[in-house]
C-alpha cells in the first residue's frame, strides 16, 4: 500500500511540474474576464483657466468690478452648466475640439455652455497688461495682406464687434491659411460645426453687455477703442504659428 501511494505521489509531481508557470493573480482569475468589455474612459469636462492677471491689471481700459465679476459668476457658472449637461446626458467627447465639431448634436445647455467656458479661456489669454501696440513679424504680414494694413484690419474688426446684433463674439480666424473676421452669436465659436465661417481662432472680443456695462453702459464703442489697448499680440503670434 505504501509503494502504491508513493507511486501515486510522484505521477502527481509529474504532471504538476508539466504545467506552465502561473502567477498568483492568474490563479485566482474568473472564467471568462478576457471578455468583459474596457472600462470606458471618464468623458472629457470643461475647466476654467486661472486668471493670467489680476482684476485690476487691465484698469483703465477694463475695470476690476467687471473683471471679478466676469470671471467669478458668468465664467464659473460655465463650468458648471456644461460639467453637468455632460454628464447628465451622458456625452463622452474626448476633448474640446470633438465636443465643438459635434456641436450641431448638443443640447442647448450643453453648447452653449462649453462654448461659454472656452470662450472665456480664449478671451482672458487675448488681453495682458502693458500689451497693446501693434502686432509683428509674420502676423503683420498676413494681417497686411489681407487687410491693407492694421488700422484697417482694427477698423474692420471693430466694425463686426460694434454691428454684432445682441450679445456675441467678433473673431480674427485663420481659415484654410487665409485670415478672416467672423462674428458669433452668443456662445458660439469658429470651432462649431455650427458656425457660418469655421477656422482656428486668433483672437476675440467679447461684447455680451457683461463685459462691459458697469464702465461702459451702452457705449460698446468705447469699450471696443479701449480694449485694443489690453490686446495680447503676443499670444495672437503663437496662435498664427
Amino acid at each position: 500500500m505504501e509503494h502504491s501511494n508513493r507511486r501515486k505521489f510522484l505521477k502527481s509531481s509529474l504532471l504538476l511540474a508539466a504545467l506552465p508557470a502561473i502567477t498568483p493573480l492568474e490563479m485566482f482569475a474568473f472564467d471568462g474576464a478576457e471578455d468583459k468589455p474596457e472600462t470606458a474612459s471618464a468623458p472629457y469636462l470643461f475647466s476654467q483657466i486661472p486668471l493670467p492677471y489680476s482684476y485690476d491689471a487691465l484698469v483703465p481700459h477694463i475695470d476690476a468690478m467687471t473683471m471679478e465679476i466676469h470671471y467669478t459668476k458668468h465664467h464659473a457658472t460655465y463650468v458648471k452648466n456644461v460639467n453637468e449637461a455632460i454628464q447628465a446626458e451622458k456625452l463622452n467627447f474626448k476633448n474640446e475640439a470633438a465636443f465643438f465639431a459635434a456641436a450641431s448634436k448638443l443640447s442647448a445647455k450643453a453648447k452653449n455652455n462649453g462654448g461659454g467656458v472656452w470662450n472665456h479661456n480664449f478671451f482672458w489669454e487675448s488681453m495682458a497688461p502693458g500689451k497693446g501696440g501693434m502686432p509683428s513679424g509674420k502676423l503683420k504680414e498676413a494681417i497686411d495682406k489681407t487687410f491693407g494694413s492694421v488700422d484697417q484690419f482694427k477698423e474692420a474688426f471693430s466694425k463686426a464687434a460694434l454691428g454684432q446684433f445682441g450679445s456675441g463674439w467678433a473673431w480674427l480666424i485663420n481659415h484654410n491659411g487665409t485670415l478672416k473676421i467672423a462674428g458669433t452669436a452668443n456662445q458660439d465659436n469658429p470651432l462649431m460645426d455650427t458656425a457660418a465661417v469655421q477656422g482656428n481662432p486668433l483672437l476675440a472680443i467679447d461684447v455680451w453687455e457683461h463685459a462691459y456695462y458697469l464702465k461702459y453702459q451702452n457705449k460698446r464703442n468705447d469699450y471696443i477703442a479701449a480694449w485694443w489697448n489690453v490686446v495680447n499680440w503676443d499670444q495672437v503670434s503663437k496662435r498664427f504659428a
